[in-house]
């Protein structure tokens, strides 16, 4: 046997303090893109956070600066500094050093803790070039530094001394790894999403943004809380009621609060979040609201002779249309998961179904109006899904969905492991039929789309599936649609949106991409889904040739490559216009094209964002493109 395939004692290696987040940072932080790089600042702001929760802490802010270091300042308690006793260091030092060590144990510095793993700070102390921290506490400004996760053992230091005693806080700035991660590019919007949720969550608290190089800045406080975050969410819908519904209640020192507004439309919006984590998975404490609200609306109704010919509301009937936000705070919350997207505490469900049973029966009671606006929303969604149903059947009769046949406008790839496999979904038959010729058999495979697919954000399922378009897509997808698509049963798991770099190519993207998101959300969330991005411009200079996205691109091309003078300069179009190998070259070649992974980093940012860009309101999309024109990348004007 040779010495390679060997296999003992001397083959385990031990990974010391912090040197295995360096070696495998994905499992700590989930990758090392820009959602990981998103997720450090997150780390930082769960603290102080936690200290607002506790009652420590009412003002955080969080700056970008320009040389690409983040801080985030609090007004809490400070982190301690006095020496812990077990490691005869800094307590300060020990919790940016060391895994699984703080105050969110023992359920006594803090009684509600979102960073329960306890590997926050430390984890991005690891992921960092540098991180310096600042701390008011005990009277005196002290600080502390720490390179690559290393402390400096000479920069531990009492600073000077403050004035008073209860000027307290934290200041924690760090820079990120260039060898870790694949950008240092921080997003504005991205950070301002997760800051403004974290606001809506918690009430009083302010939280304010700053990007020191793109002189931006935000700053998010509501007294409100989630009934804020409610009336934010349907700001581009029209609702049913004036009022936001709202309720709070504990149990078991499990704090409750939910709050929720019908509208006209036809997709609910539902988030929950459990110790300020948005629970995308759901979970026991969404499973508690949905039952208890079915049987409340059902109470009601029958009570008061609503139903007309029904027998009962489904739960989709009641939530249809329906934006709700519910937010619980539990001391020892266990998730699914180290994403934590799924809540798992089996008493959650029964307190949340017992205070929203309790809570909103009263308040139907005693706000009719209200109720009944509800009740007849539900049973007008009722009676539509019924005829839908039927008419959904006859669709699926009728069409490809109920048969294992490929649609013929398919040039399925030769590969049958969805592992590397890919879907371009292409606009126009003269582009599919470039990108035909011109792909590589074994993993690429081709459908074209022919012109605009059904804006399925004013449509229910039936009318969808009537659609050639999309049920040629979902054949070719293999994982069905809605409540019955499954992930496992995906034909490819790169699915590319290749459409023109213009106006119509970039609507034509975002009605495939509300299809995705409605009714096949899971493909996002798994990020199989990306936009192909085709230069506009080829520049030809001495038997090289460069390809540009933009026009200050190609201008720097020509005046850095080709002496300002290039020998040719071809402007693209449409993608029809290239032929096989320029298609393949510049967008479908792995080596040389350029993809965007579409992800939901936020997912009520994006549901609200999906409804001012598709639904029937027009002053905010109007409004939207005025804030946001000169923005636009690859779009031909």
């Amino acid at each position: 046997m040779s010495r390679e395939s060997e296999y003992g004692a001397g083959q385990i290696q031990v990974l010391e303090g912090l040197e295995a987040v360096r070696k495998r940072p994905a499992m700590y932080i989930g990758s090392t893109d820009s959602r990981g790089l998103h997720h450090l600042v997150y780390e930082v702001v769960d603290n102080s956070i936690d200290e607002a929760l506790a009652g420590y802490c009412d003002e955080i802010g969080v700056s970008v600066h320009e040389d690409g270091s983040v801080s985030v300042t609090d007004n809490g308690r400070g982190i301690p500094v006095d020496t812990h006793e077990q490691y005869d260091r800094p307590a300060v030092e020990v919790i940016m050093t060391v895994l699984h060590a703080g105050g969110k144990f023992d359920n006594k510095s803090y009684q509600v803790s979102g960073g329960l793993h306890g590997v926050g700070v430390s984890v991005v102390n690891a992921l960092s070039e540098w991180l310096e921290v600042e701390i008011k506490r005990d009277g005196a400004l002290w600080r502390h530094r720490f390179d690559q996760g290393e402390p400096d053992q000479e920069a531990f230091e009492r600073v000077r001394d403050l004035e008073s005693d209860e000027d307290t806080g934290t200041t924690i700035r760090f820079k990120p790894d260039g060898d870790i991660f694949e950008t240092l590019e921080f997003d504005f919007t991205t950070l301002e999403n997760r800051l403004r949720e974290l606001a809506f969550l918690n009430s009083g608290v302010e939280i304010s943004l700053a990007d020191d190089d793109a002189d931006e800045q935000s700053s998010f406080y509501f007294e409100g809380g989630i009934r804020e975050f409610v009336r934010y969410l349907n700001e581009t819908k029209s609702t049913l009621h004036d009022d936001v519904i709202y309720y709070d209640d504990e149990d078991e020192g499990i704090e409750v609060e939910v709050a929720m507004q019908a509208t006209e439309e036809l997709q609910g919006s539902i988030h929950a979040f459990a110790n300020n984590i948005n629970t995308r998975e759901g979970g026991t404490h969404l499973t508690g609201f949905k039952t208890a609200l079915t049987r409340v609306v059902n109470d009601y109704a029958r009570s008061n002779n609503l139903l007309d010919d029904l027998d009962s509301l489904k739960g989709e009937d009641i939530r249809e249309g329906l934006t709700a936000v519910i937010s619980i705070k539990h001391p020892d919350p266990q998730f699914e998961g180290q994403t934590k997207t799924k809540l798992g505490n089996s008493e959650v469900r029964g307190i949340v179904e017992s205070v929203t049973h309790e809570q909103l029966g009263t308040y139907f009671e005693e706000n009719p109006g209200t109720a009944q606006a509800i009740v007849m929303k539900a049973v007008e969604a009722a009676k539509a899904r019924r005829a839908a149903k039927k008419a959904e059947e006859l669709t699926r009769r009728k069409s490809a969905l109920e048969s294992t046949a490929l649609p013929g406008k398919l040039a399925d790839c030769q590969s049958r492991d969805p592992s590397e496999s890919e879907l371009f979904v292409v606009e126009g038959d003269s582009a599919g039929g470039s990108a035909k010729q011109g792909r590589d058999r074994k993993f690429q495979a081709i459908l074209p789309i022919k012109g605009k697919i059904l804006n399925v954000e004013k449509h229910r399922l039936d009318r969808i599936l009537e659609n050639n378009e999309v049920r040629a897509l979902i054949t070719a997808i293999g994982a069905g649609i809605g409540e019955e698509f499954d992930i496992d049963d995906v034909r490819y798991e790169r699915i590319i949106l290749m459409t023109d770099a213009d106006v119509d190519g970039a609507h034509i993207r975002t009605l495939l991409l509300t299809l995705l998101y409605r009714h096949m959300r899971p493909l996002i969330e798994a990020g199989y889904v990306y936009a192909a991005q085709p230069p506009l411009y080829r520049v030809r200079y001495r038997g090289e040739t460069y390809d540009a996205m933009t026009e200050e691109e190609r201008d720097r091309i020509v005046e850095e490559k080709c002496d300002g003078n290039p020998t040719q300069v071809q402007r693209f179009k449409g993608l029809g216009e290239m032929n096989p190998e320029q298609l393949w070259d510049t967008t479908m070649n792995p080596d040389n094209r350029v993809l965007k992974r579409i992800n939901i980093e936020d997912a009520a940012a994006a549901d609200r964002m999906f409804n001012v860009l598709m639904g029937d309101a027009v002053e905010p999309r109007k409004q939207f493109i005025k804030e946001h024109a000169t923005e636009a990348e690859w779009v031909d004007i």
